[in-house]
Parts: C-alpha cells; structure tokens; sequence
C-alpha cells in the first residue's frame, strides 16, 4: 500500500491548477501546502482525502509518471477525464472498460501539463 508519491512538475502553478480541477471530481482536494522557506528550496503542495496527502507536487526533476487514482464509481471516471481535459490535460485513453485487466476494469487516461500518465479507475461493475 503506498502512503504518498509525489512528482515533479516544471511550473507549480499550472500543475497545482490542472490537479485541483481534474481530481475534484475524485474527492481529492489540496490538504496540505508547504512553503519555499519551510522546504528549502521551491513550494510544493500535497492532494488527498480526509486530511491526509498523499499526491504531492513540487518542482523538481521530471520523469514521466504513471499513477492511478481510485474512483467510487464510473461516473466519477468520466468526471475526472471531462474536468482533466477541460484544466488543460491531454486525452492518453477516454473512459472505457479495459477487459484485458479484468471484466470491471474501467478507467480513463489523461497525460498532465507536464506528460506525466494520470488515471482515474473503478473495478466495480456499473
């Protein structure tokens, strides 16, 4: 089980913007932001549930990432890919079943402004 990850992004801002919109629809939400002087170095902010982060973003070295986020439904999957594109994401796979993982396996595939892989996936069958 992963506790948290986090990426590099080349423009905070941007990548801070694009992340609050297209995880939204997921219930994920900025729980905690860090500044410059408490880092050392550049600001960075963690994403998550409940006031637990576990997404963070910073600038820093970029490498593409893949990470996959868990929605409760396949409503909530469209959401995510309509309010990722529409902040700015570029299309890596529309909503759709993905039987090749398994029967219930829907997701959606959206690249960041940086083209770092986000997913939005639901196993339950709906």
């Amino acid at each position: 089980m992963l506790d948290h990850i986090g990426i590099g992004v080349t423009d905070f801002g941007r990548a801070r913007q694009f992340y609050i919109h297209a995880l939204a629809p997921l219930g994920i939400e900025v729980v905690m932001e860090v500044t410059a002087e408490q880092t050392g170095g550049e600001p960075a902010c963690g994403l998550g549930e409940g006031g637990k982060p576990y997404f963070w973003i910073g600038v820093g070295a970029v490498a593409r990432v893949h990470v996959a986020f868990t929605a409760r439904t396949r409503a909530d999957v469209d959401s995510f890919y309509k309010s990722a594109l529409a902040a700015g994401g570029r299309d890596n796979g529309p909503p759709g079943l993905r039987p090749h993982y398994h029967a219930n396996f829907y997701g959606a595939f959206v690249l960041d402004p940086d083209g770092h892989n986000i997913e939005a996936v639901c196993h339950t069958p709906e």
